[in-house]
């Protein structure tokens, strides 16, 4: 009986100290290359970008990505968009990006989706000053849930 105590103990201090050295609830595959991309972001002025079809102002979300959403697209996007060629597949360098709000209409989350040589490249920015991003790279949490739209993006009537 106090080898089994013992044992439970040991568990939850285990358990405890895994906890604490994890990231909470993260999956930051790419920190690196999701600074360079929030420095980017930001010098570029994302905000100065097109409007995503259907979300010319900000709107309810559709989506885990905060109550409300302003989404930003680039000049690639919005090429692809303006041809009148189908779109099977978002050219590489196209950039989307999506400010999350609160029902308080408080900044909670900024998530980015560029499309790169090798596919998508994920990141979501919670830390607004230091650009550390929660999740970057290819997280399951979002390739599981973007997969079902066309290309990975599922919203404003993309391809």
């Amino acid at each position: 009986m106090v080898t089994k105590n013992l044992v439970v103990r040991a568990s939850a201090l285990l358990v405890a100290a895994c906890s604490l050295a994890l990231p909470a609830c993260g999956d930051a595959q790419a920190p690196e290359a999701a600074a360079e991309l929030w420095e980017r972001i930001q010098e570029q002025d994302y905000r100065s970008f097109a409007r995503a079809p259907g979300y010319e102002s900000r709107r309810p979300a559709a989506a885990p990505h905060s109550d409300f959403v302003d989404i930003y697209v680039n000049d690639v996007v919005v090429e692809a968009l303006a041809s009148s060629e189908p779109i099977d597949a978002w050219p590489t360098g196209s950039l989307l990006v999506k400010d999350g709000f609160t029902s308080d209409g408080e900044l909670e989350l900024v998530a980015v989706m560029e499309k790169r040589e090798d596919g998508w490249f994920w990141a979501e920015y919670f830390e607004f000053e230091t650009g550390d991003a929660k999740f970057s790279g290819k997280p399951d949490t979002c390739t599981d849930c973007h997969a079902s739209g066309a290309d990975y993006v599922r919203s404003f009537g993309f391809p």
